[in-house]
């Protein structure tokens, strides 16, 4: 599975960005996939996750805030990150954890 992120950028606090994760190689409503975040000298968080039972998991930090979904057509997984805050600001990167299949990162960048 190879997973390529998209949509990162710096914004303004209160902002919206869209995340998007391309996949080839296997149907993302297969596996278990989803966001993670990293900011220096702090461990990879886990921001939204799909797949597990058919629920959709969220950090409590951005739960009500991020919504993720997949797009079948594109065989995409969107994130949808509306009232962005400073805290939100990572190296964004999607993945299918139980594979071990990481994509490169996208930065997100939030000014207060």
């Amino acid at each position: 599975v190879q997973l390529q992120a998209s949509g990162g950028g710096v914004v303004q606090a209160g902002a919206s960005l869209r995340l998007s994760c391309k996949a080839t190689g296997s149907a993302l409503t297969t596996v278990t996939a989803g966001w993670y975040r990293q900011v220096p000298e702090k461990a990879r968080q886990m921001v939204a996750l799909t797949g597990y039972g058919g629920a959709t998991l969220y950090a409590d930090s951005v739960k009500g805030r991020f919504t993720l979904s997949i797009n079948n057509a594109n065989n995409t997984l969107d994130l949808q990150m509306d009232n962005l805050k400073p805290e939100d600001t990572a190296v964004y990167m999607c993945a299918v954890p139980d594979l071990d299949y990481w994509g490169l990162g996208t930065q997100v960048t939030v000014s207060s």
